[in-house]
């Protein structure tokens, strides 16, 4: 559904899942800055919202995904993953609990899937689970604190969707999409199904950490991320691209990658999120495979590319330590 702050002035919307919020309000440069400064607010209304309520949530949170959820502190905002029984990344969300009931949000288009699963999974546990996304916009305000708590997540908020218009009005000025993901990439955040694929694991993309507990019992998909982690050299890896600034264009998701000077041709990789950064310039993430040499120029559509390593290849972890989010 369109967001209603698609009204504000100079908002322009956004292209393909994130069409119904606004990419930008006429300044994506300045509004980077905004947030970089810990001041403005991103809509990010158009992801889905789902709650789980019942006195056992959590533990049956915690026995099906990635994640730590037993004695989750109330108002903390966490990561979490569900996984196939080979490892790959199925589900991915954010969510807080708030003593009664835990409130997650995931990519748009990505609910009703994530729903029906975590419905078929219930079994005799005491949840319940309904589709929010009617009634409950996402936000992201932000903190000036947040660079020091290095949790991006935290700044995430749940807001009636029929107060979108006065929480703007109060929590602005507005950042548009364009800004909110080129700091994400920056951070090198993946976005499930955009810098992701159907063969991802998380030891590929750095959710180890984030979004995987390491010190938990067992779950679906835990022996793969266990052996990756214990023997290192995961098959492929998350990598920032520094694009040729010359070109006055982006690659589009999923553009393939090949290494520079390779008459062959042969793909290594695939491009997933690209931005314009405020001080970078064009960026991208782009996943490899982890036998391409870490300081290759590359090549996407024509355009080349230099490395950034945001996922060790040997170790398969995120190589930033202060990765918020």
């Amino acid at each position: 559904m369109l967001s209603p702050l698609l009204s504000l002035p100079g908002a322009v919307a956004g292209d393909g899942v994130d069409a119904p919020v606004a990419a930008h309000y006429g300044s994506f440069n300045g509004e980077q800055r905004t947030l970089v400064g810990g001041e403005g607010f991103v809509d990010l209304s158009h992801r889905e919202v789902l709650r789980i309520s019942g006195p056992d949530r959590l533990t049956w949170l915690h026995d099906l995904s990635t994640q730590f959820f037993r004695d989750l502190t109330p108002g903390r905002w966490t990561h979490a993953l569900m996984l196939s029984a080979n490892g790959h990344v199925e589900h991915a969300f954010t969510g807080v609990d708030d003593g009664e009931a835990f409130t997650l949000h995931t990519e748009p288009g990505r609910g009703a899937a994530l729903l029906d699963w975590l419905t078929k999974m219930r079994f005799w546990s005491k949840v319940e689970l309904e589709d929010l996304t009617g009634e409950l916009a996402v936000t992201w305000r932000a903190k000036p604190d947040l660079d020091q708590e290095a949790d991006h997540a935290q700044g995430y908020e749940l807001v009636p969707r029929d107060q979108l218009a006065t929480y703007a009005a109060a929590a602005g000025p507005a950042a548009g999409l364009w800004a909110f993901e080129a700091l994400r990439i920056e951070r090198g955040e993946p976005r499930l199904g955009i810098d992701t694929d159907e063969r991802t694991i998380p030891n590929e993309v750095g959710w180890v950490g984030p979004a995987v507990h390491l010190d938990k019992g067992c779950y679906r998909g835990q022996e793969t991320v266990a052996r990756v982690h214990t023997l290192g050299r995961p098959p492929r890896r998350l990598v920032m691209l520094h694009l040729d600034g010359t070109e006055n264009r982006l690659p589009a998701q999923g553009s393939p990658l090949t290494v520079a000077g390779d008459e062959r041709g042969k793909e290594v990789g695939f491009v997933g999120s690209s931005a314009r950064h405020h001080e970078l310039g064009p960026i991208a993430l782009a996943v490899v495979k982890r036998n391409v040499a870490t300081d290759a120029t590359l090549v996407v559509d024509g355009m080349p590319a230099g490395q950034e390593v945001v996922v060790d290849p040997e170790v398969g972890l995120h190589v930033r330590p202060n990765l918020r989010g």
